[in-house]
């Protein structure tokens, strides 16, 4: 059964969750932190489930590709501000461990639709 719509992507349903639990975490960053950390950290994690959307929404394989590259990259750029909040204290341990989770779910469903767009493309 085919997709109808990126929706039904378990891997866009997972990256939702984890903007979620950035969003959530995010609130009690400090205040001087609004601009900085807080808003690079919610930019990213907007960003992986955003770019899976809009590559399964373009016409060819390649484009989709593309978008999925650019969510990993994102995904590594949350992860990045995750270990920063942790590392100034802004994140629990078992806070940070839980984000780092969930984005690790989030890679796993990445890399293995990245694999799966691969061995759609023609053979050269």
């Amino acid at each position: 059964m085919a997709l109808r719509t990126y929706r039904e992507l378990d891997v866009w349903q997972q990256a939702i969750v984890l903007v979620e639990h950035c969003y959530k975490q995010t609130k009690s960053f400090p205040p001087d932190e609004r601009l900085g950390l807080t808003a690079q950290l919610r930019r990213a994690a907007l960003s992986v489930p955003s770019n899976v959307a809009e590559g399964a929404s373009r016409l060819t394989t390649k484009a989709f590709m593309n978008h999925v590259g650019i969510a990993l990259g994102s995904l590594a750029e949350v992860e990045t501000c995750v270990e920063v909040a942790s590392r100034l204290d802004y994140l629990s341990p078992n806070e940070a461990k839980a984000l780092f989770e969930l984005a690790g779910v989030v890679g796993r469903l990445l890399n293995g639709l990245l694999r799966s767009l691969r061995a759609r493309e023609p053979r050269k």
